[in-house]
């Protein structure tokens, strides 16, 4: 599996109430060793994608073998809120996966998170994606219960892929 290390980038002070009645900032405290840009290793995203993510605060994290895009500073906000949480899709990519082979990607997801005591996200099944800029790809839906400080770990051919997030407002 990947490791990682944390940093933060700085951002506002803003202090929200969550549905939970926790109240939280819009920037990672300290204990919440996010995965960005900054401190995590360079992945090179393998021919024929780009070698550099081709959005906006977005980099590649993670091998050939299980990847992912994810935000440079590690937060999460915004993220619209239904009854089982706050949703977020997840783009995986591998050099093992092809849609055309496994229109169902053996891809799994789980989630703890990692401040504080609350249930596990809740995922659904992989499905598969496809566009030009992105090529054959998996997706994972998943229903994170609160905000916080979350651990999520991607599983594809006894491939591991694990990262964290800020959950913010």
């Amino acid at each position: 599996m990947v490791g990682f290390t944390g940093n933060a980038i700085a951002q506002s002070h803003e202090v929200v109430q969550t549905p939970t009645s926790e109240v939280l900032s819009k920037i990672p405290p300290a204990n919440c060793l996010v995965t960005t840009a900054k401190a995590s290793p360079s992945f090179d995203a393998p021919a024929p994608y780009s070698p550099n993510a081709p959005w906006p605060n977005i980099f590649w994290f993670g091998s050939e073998h299980l990847g992912t895009a994810l935000n440079t500073d590690g937060i999460w906000s915004g993220l619209p809120l239904n009854p089982d949480g706050y949703t977020q899709k997840i783009m995986w990519w591998s050099d093992l996966y092809s849609l055309k082979d496994e229109p169902e990607p053996e891809l799994v997801l789980t989630g703890q998170r990692l401040d504080a005591k609350a249930p596990p996200v809740k995922v659904s099944r992989a499905t598969n994606a496809f566009a030009a800029d992105i090529g054959d790809a998996m997706l994972g839906g998943a229903d994170f219960p609160t905000q916080g400080c979350w651990e999520i770990i991607g599983q594809s051919k006894k491939t591991g892929l694990r990262f964290v997030v800020w959950l913010a407002p």
